[in-house]
């Protein structure tokens, strides 16, 4: 007797995986969305790719021209939707910058990413993080204060990688995967590390060298 399940499951398979391609198409954010209206700018070629973790108080959010944001992304301002008072420009991404998939991006002030940043898979980005000097109170309710981030313009940071707040970042640096990273970065640098330390840096006389070496002549 023929087995109608193998053809069958591969007939469901084939479905399936057709629908979800065809959802993922239709749910990316892109100009002229529904969600991308509700931006506070959302610049022509911009796509935040579908399926979303969360975009909380998008008002406040600015995204370039021609940036791609990847699958599972989560954007916010705030302390969450019902937040009434926001700062106008919480968190801004410059043009054609690449942000990989699952990156979280949370904006309590003020976050800035300049133009052609690129950030690997799993990238998390706060400008403010949790107290903890009252011994008595939780922790999670003892919030920190908010201390502004920017990310210099064709930087590239690297999978894993975390950008605590007060973060300074310059132009042109690589931050290692895995890194954590607190404080001024200067620029042409490479950093890695946890915390993250100074790797390389680019001298006054073009010369990349390690950090305490002399240049090479």
């Amino acid at each position: 007797m023929l087995d109608l399940r193998r053809p069958l499951r591969r007939l469901l398979n084939r479905s399936v995986h057709s629908a979800w391609r065809w959802a993922e198409h239709m749910g990316d954010v892109s100009p002229g969305t529904v969600l991308a209206d509700e931006f506070g700018a959302f610049g022509p070629g911009a796509c935040l790719a579908f399926p979303l973790s969360a975009v909380v108080n998008a008002s406040a959010i600015h995204v370039g021209r021609d940036t791609l944001i990847g699958k599972y992304a989560t954007l916010s301002v705030g302390y969450g939707p019902t937040q009434t008072v926001l700062p106008e420009r919480g968190l801004v991404i410059g043009e054609r910058c690449v942000l990989g998939a699952r990156v979280c991006v949370t904006a309590h002030e003020s976050i800035e990413i300049g133009d052609d940043v690129w950030f690997g898979q799993d990238v998390f980005v706060s400008d403010a993080s949790h107290g903890y000097e009252d011994p008595d109170v939780p922790i999670g309710r003892q919030f920190g204060a908010h201390r502004p981030v920017r990310v210099g313009a064709g930087s590239w940071i690297g999978h894993g990688a975390m950008i605590l707040p007060g973060t300074t970042i310059g132009r042109n640096v690589v931050v290692a995967a895995g890194s954590v990273v607190r404080g001024d970065v200067p620029d042409h640098a490479v950093v890695g590390g946890v915390p993250a330390k100074l790797i390389r840096r680019l001298d006054a006389g073009g010369h990349w060298a390690r950090a305490g070496e002399a240049a090479p002549r």
